[in-house]
């Protein structure tokens, strides 16, 4: 799970949060502790610039496993721009 780029979602089947990354459940992060996540999102999902920005809100899917909960990376590889 390391190998992430900053800011891919993913669905987890997975009933915890793997480390470096979150739950996309429209949760404010502070701007000074996620520099390079915020530089990505912005307040596209909400937030009070400069200090706080929010997480995307994507509601868990039903499978037929189990349930699958979405994650975003919030550490990892920076994606290039090309």
């Amino acid at each position: 799970m390391a190998n992430g780029f900053i800011g891919e979602v993913r669905a987890m089947p997975y009933e915890f949060v793997p480390q470096g990354w979150a739950p996309c459940q429209g949760q404010l992060l502070q701007v000074a502790s996620n520099t390079a996540l915020y530089s990505l999102l912005g307040n596209t999902y909400g937030g009070t610039a400069p200090t706080s920005f929010a997480l995307p809100t994507l509601a868990p899917m039903q499978g037929k496993e189990g349930t699958l909960q979405y994650c975003i990376a919030v550490t990892g590889v920076f994606p290039p721009r090309t």
